[in-house]
C-alpha cells in the first residue's frame, strides 16, 4: 500500500536512498526536515511493513504548482511499477492540495524515467544546468473534468512571447479542425496583435489585438476587458514607447468597432464563461501567472473545460 511517510521509516528512506544515488543524496536531518517542517510531503510505497519506496512533494504556499522533489525505488522492487504507482499517488496528493500543475525534473541520460514520464502525459517545456544537467517536466492535472468538454488540441507555443497566438490557435484548432497549426500561423497571429513593446524583448498581445485576429481568421468574437485602458503601459519607461502602445490599442479599437466586434468593458463571471463554453464558444484569458509559477507575468491560457473546484 502507498501511505505518507512517518518518522519511523527514516531508517528505510535512508537505506533506499544509498541504494539508488550516487550524489546528491538526502541524509537523515534532510529526511527528518521533510517529514516534519518542509511545505512537503512523502509517500512511501509498503509492502508487509517493508518501505520499498519513496515520492517526496514540495508545495508553495499561494501557488498551484507543486514539485516531485526526489523518487526512488528499492533495487529488489524495481521494474514492478512501484515507480509508477507512486507517481500516480503523488499526482493525486498534489490534486488535493489544491495543486493544477507538477512538475519535475530528470537526468537527460535516464532514458527510461524519460519514456515513463512521457507515456503518463508529462511534457518537457525547460532544461537546467545546476550539478547536472536535467530536463523539466510538468503535468497539467486535471481532476474530474468532463471529458467532453475537454475538447481543445493541444499546441506548444515555440516563442518565449506567443502564447496568446498559441491559446489562439488552440481554440481555432477546436471550433474547427480542418484548421492548420503551424509556427508561420502563429508567428502571423503574434505579427497582427502584438502591442510592440512590453517590459523587454518583443512586445505580447493584447486582448483588443488577438480579438482582432480572432476576427479576421473568420471568427466569431466577444471581447471582456475591465476597462478601456492601454494593458501594460507601466512595463515601459520610455515615453516614446508608451506613446506607441497608445496607438497600437486606439487603432486596434477603431478597427473593432468598425467590424462591429462586441467589446464589454466588465469582468465575464465564471458562471457566464461556463454558459459560453456550454454553448460552443472556447474562452482565451489573460492571467498573472503569479499564483501558479510566483512569477509576476502576464499569460494567455485557452480554457479546456470545467469542474466544481476548477477551470
Amino acid at each position: 500500500m502507498i501511505r505518507k511517510a512517518r518518522q519511523g521509516d527514516l531508517n528505510s528512506l535512508v537505506e533506499i536512498e544509498q541504494l539508488v544515488f550516487e550524489t546528491d543524496r538526502f541524509t537523515r536531518r534532510n529526511f527528518r526536515y521533510l517529514l516534519t517542517k518542509a511545505n512537503a510531503v512523502t509517500l512511501v510505497y509498503d509492502e508487509l511493513s517493508h518501505v520499498l519506496g519513496y515520492v517526496t512533494l514540495l508545495f508553495n504556499s499561494g501557488t498551484s504548482l507543486a514539485r516531485m522533489y526526489s523518487l526512488a525505488v528499492h533495487p529488489d522492487a524495481q521494474k514492478k511499477g512501484v515507480g509508477t504507482k507512486l507517481i500516480k499517488s503523488a499526482e493525486q496528493e498534489a490534486i488535493e492540495h489544491d495543486c493544477i500543475t507538477l512538475r519535475l525534473e530528470v537526468r537527460r541520460d535516464n532514458e527510461q524515467a524519460i519514456r515513463r514520464y512521457e507515456s503518463m502525459g508529462y511534457r518537457q517545456f525547460g532544461t537546467r544546468k545546476d550539478y547536472y544537467e536535467a530536463l523539466v517536466y510538468e503535468k497539467r492535472l486535471e481532476p474530474k473534468l468532463k471529458p467532453d468538454l475537454a475538447r481543445v488540441p493541444y499546441y506548444r507555443q515555440t516563442l518565449e512571447f506567443t502564447c496568446g497566438p498559441a491559446a489562439l490557435m488552440m481554440a481555432m484548432k477546436a471550433l474547427e479542425p480542418k484548421q492548420k497549426l503551424s509556427r508561420k500561423v502563429e508567428l502571423q497571429l503574434w505579427r497582427e496583435s502584438t502591442t510592440i513593446y512590453m517590459t523587454s524583448g518583443h512586445g505580447g498581445c493584447g486582448p483588443h489585438g488577438l480579438a482582432l485576429s480572432a476576427f479576421h481568421m473568420g471568427f466569431d468574437v466577444e471581447l471582456y476587458v475591465k476597462q478601456d485602458d492601454v494593458m501594460f503601459l507601466d512595463s515601459v519607461r520610455s515615453q516614446e514607447k508608451k506613446d506607441v502602445m497608445r496607438l497600437v490599442q486606439e487603432d486596434f479599437v477603431s478597427q473593432l468597432k468598425k467590424l462591429k466586434v462586441k467589446i464589454h468593458h466588465r469582468v465575464l463571471s465564471v458562471s457566464a464563461m461556463l454558459k459560453k463554453f456550454e454553448q460552443g464558444g472556447i474562452p482565451i484569458v489573460l492571467i498573472s501567472s503569479y499564483r501558479i509559477y510566483r512569477e509576476k507575468f502576464p499569460h494567455w491560457v485557452v480554457v479546456t473545460g470545467f469542474d466544481d473546484k476548477y477551470i
